[in-house]
């Protein structure tokens, strides 16, 4: 009898117990409304607070220029280089320099005028504009060099050459009254005495005895070598 009553009360504990089980069950259903798969999802999730980046516009890795800074690039064209274009030989301009006696074109003409005497010309080459110094011509003869002394009392005035302009000298190779001197065919003439460069000019057979030169003059008039 009391095995009866002991199995009837441990099967309605046991009812009762999954009696209970089902209606806690159906409890949380009806209630959270699906809510627990909400919680796993937003516990899976990172707040938006914490780990989400700003979401305001996104900024440049390099800093903008600014307004103040100096251009990269100098203002204005640089100054320009003076020109270093050459004659038609290849050599550079002389402006204003001293000539030399190869910067020069020279020519040479008999003349009878007084006595007889050697007019001498000379003019700047192509490209060439250099400057004859107020100073005698040197002009010398035959190998030893003798030279012509000077025909004025005076030094004459420089004088610019370049664009045609022509320089005139005159040469007596004799100022002497008696016979005698060198039978000669050339003359040898120089800027100075520094010159470098000098020139000789086949003149045709001369007698040399005390040779004398003009200054430089631009008018061939005015280079004619009294005694």
């Amino acid at each position: 009898m009391f095995g009866n009553r002991n199995r009837r009360k441990a099967l309605l504990v046991s009812a009762a117990l999954v009696g209970g089980a089902l209606l806690m069950t159906a409890c949380q259903d009806t209630d959270g409304s699906g809510g627990g798969d909400a919680g796993a999802a937003q516990s899976s999730s990172p707040s938006a607070g914490t780990g989400s980046p700003s979401a305001g516009p996104s900024e440049s890795a390099e800093p903008a220029a600014s307004e103040d800074a100096p251009d990269a690039s100098p203002s204005g064209s640089p100054e320009e280089t003076p020109s270093t274009e050459g004659t038609e030989s290849g050599e550079p301009r002389r402006i204003g320099q001293v000539c030399g006696a190869n910067d020069l074109s020279w020519s040479t003409r008999y003349m009878s005028q007084g006595g007889g005497y050697i007019l001498v010309m000379a003019k700047a080459k192509s490209g060439i504009t250099c400057v004859l110094p107020a100073a005698l011509p040197t002009v010398a003869f035959g190998s030893d060099g003798t030279e012509a002394g000077p025909a004025e009392q005076s030094v004459g005035k420089q004088i610019t050459l370049g664009g045609g302009t022509v320089a005139y000298a005159g040469v007596n190779s004799k100022t002497t009254k008696t016979d005698g001197g060198k039978e000669l065919d050339s003359i040898i003439l120089a800027i100075g005495d520094e010159d470098a460069n000098p020139v000789s000019l086949t003149v045709g057979t001369i007698t040399v005895d005390k040779p004398v030169v003009t200054n430089w003059h631009t008018v061939s008039k005015d280079a004619v070598p009294f005694n």
